[in-house]
């Protein structure tokens, strides 16, 4: 199949949206490899769970091989499918900020704005499922193009 050049277009939008999205959620998983003590407070802290440092380093290490799978774009329901339950993990743990999005400190610090920035980026997230069937410029849609019409690519 030959793209068009809104074919074109839709797949640059797509490994666009990818590459930014797997660059957000690298950031977070090389910080549990690099600051794996700071992950251990959030857990003690947000969730009430005690995680020793392996466990952290080993998440860490889970989340870049996943996060590779999708920055190459093969088993695309899978692997962006992980990367979205990954970031909604995070987002579900701050559903409460989402209803007060303009609450200050004390000082006058916007106390809320990353919860609301995290939704934004989840439906990203979402939008880059839903639209897997456009995504031509990665591993798994230049598979599809040559006939390999599998549903996992």
């Amino acid at each position: 199949m030959k793209l068009t050049i809104k074919d074109m277009q839709d797949g640059a939008a797509l490994l666009l949206l990818r590459l930014g999205l797997i660059w957000f959620l690298f950031l977070w998983a090389v910080h549990k490899l690099i600051t794996p003590k700071q992950y251990q407070t959030l857990a003690r802290n947000f969730d009430n769970v005690e995680l020793d440092l392996t466990t952290i380093k080993i998440a860490g290490v889970v989340q870049i091989a996943v996060l590779a799978i999708a920055l190459i774009g093969i088993f695309r329901p899978f692997s962006y499918g992980a990367i979205a339950v990954m970031h909604g993990f995070t987002v579900q743990r701050e559903l409460g900020r989402f209803f007060d999005p303009f609450a200050l400190s004390e000082r006058g610090f916007p106390i809320n704005r990353n919860p609301v920035i995290s939704l934004a980026a989840l439906c990203a997230f979402i939008a880059l499922i839903m639209l897997i069937h456009r995504d031509h410029f990665s591993l798994g849609g230049w598979l599809r193009r040559k006939g390999r019409n599998r549903w996992w690519l």
